[in-house]
Formats: C-alpha cells, sequence, structure tokens
C-alpha cells in the first residue's frame, strides 16, 4: 500500500491486532508492513517510531473504554463497571499489561479514563489526594489481578514463534502442563530429587 494510502487509524487498527496474536516481542516494522501491504518506511512516516506506535495503539484501546457516569448510576456501580471494563480490556489484549512496564503510556484515551476515576470517587466523598489514592488503588489492584493472565500469554506466544509446529496440536498435550510437550507425565519423577524417604528404625 503506498504512503499515501495509509492512515494512522488504520495503521494502528493492525497494530493493535498483531500485538494481540504475537504480543510484544512480537510486534515489527517489517511485519506490520506486511499486514498493510507496505512498506516499513512508509509505516515509520506515519507513526514515527515503534515505542510511539505501541502507545498509539494503547491509547485506542483507552479511548475505546466504555466509562459510565456516576452521576447517573452512582458512583459505587460506576467504579465497579469501570473496574470490571479495565480487568477485561488487560486481559483481552495482555500486551498492555507488559507494556506498562517498558513504554510511557498516557494519551487523551488514558487521560479520558484517569479524569473518569477521579470523578468517581470524588462522587464518592474523596476529595484532593485521597481521590488519586482510592483510583489508584483500584486500578493497581485490576492490573495486578490481570498479570497472571498476560503472562502465560506472554510464553504461549513466544513458545508458538519458537516451535511452531509443536504448537500447532495443543489437545496431544497433558492438559496439567501443556508447554512440557508429549510424554511429560512419563519422564516425571515419582518422588521430587529434593526430597528423600526417611529411613526405617531399625
Amino acid at each position: 500500500m503506498p504512503r499515501d494510502t495509509l492512515s494512522r487509524d488504520h495503521i494502528v487498527r493492525t497494530a493493535v491486532e498483531l500485538l494481540d496474536e504475537e504480543g510484544l516481542d512480537g510486534l515489527n516494522m517489517r511485519a506490520l508492513g506486511k499486514r498493510l501491504n507496505s512498506a516499513a518506511t512508509a509505516v515509520y512516516w506515519h507513526v514515527g517510531s515503534k515505542e510511539n506506535l505501541i502507545a498509539l495503539a494503547a491509547d485506542r484501546l483507552w479511548s475505546d473504554l466504555p466509562l459510565p457516569d456516576p452521576d447517573e448510576v452512582g458512583w459505587r456501580p460506576a467504579a465497579t463497571a469501570t473496574a470490571t471494563a479495565v480487568h477485561a480490556m488487560l486481559t483481552q489484549h495482555p500486551w498492555l499489561v507488559q507494556a506498562f512496564g517498558s513504554y510511557v503510556l498516557f494519551g487523551a484515551g488514558k487521560a479520558r479514563h484517569d479524569d473518569h476515576s477521579l470523578a468517581v470517587f470524588e462522587a464518592a466523598g474523596f476529595t484532593g489526594a485521597a481521590a488519586d489514592r482510592a483510583s489508584a488503588a483500584v486500578f493497581t489492584f485490576v492490573l495486578g489481578n490481570a498479570l497472571g493472565v498476560a503472562a502465560a500469554a506472554s510464553m504461549a506466544s513466544k513458545m508458538r514463534r519458537r516451535w511452531p509446529r509443536r504448537w500447532r496440536r495443543p489437545a496431544r498435550w497433558p492438559r496439567s502442563s501443556p508447554a512440557c510437550g508429549p510424554g511429560w507425565r512419563r519422564r516425571r519423577p515419582t518422588t521430587p530429587p529434593h526430597r528423600t524417604t526417611p529411613s526405617q528404625p531399625a
């Protein structure tokens, strides 16, 4: 696709799709350009850098987040619905959790959520710094609960890229440890090596 027919919005939407499928490690301009039928240089021209593209993709998700009005539904239902929506976003797009630790993610979409969260807790009676702390506490709790899902998704994405043929038929693997491959149950020792059987008295 020629550079003048690309748009930033199209690039960002395609980047979100690629990130959802391959994770942060799977995102590169060459792979994205291939999906867009365009040269990597044309993608750079629109978004500037990979770091900026990730920030744009993240903010796109924040912009789509539903935010109920606390004046209409009440502060408690608004807080619950917002926290639930954020958790769903983070678990549906697990690369976003990983990106929080590596990139500066702030834009109009994230600012919209932050302002709304403050309004919710101000409606609950918090003021000033207390409202900030309440908002941060809820977000940190939700983020922490999404970490496990994000870590599992990241590991699965890495293993798919490293061993693509093995990951074509995951149903053949033991349910308890799909990452260990066929035969894991047979190879597992019956007694862990760090334990010893107590000696019997004479």
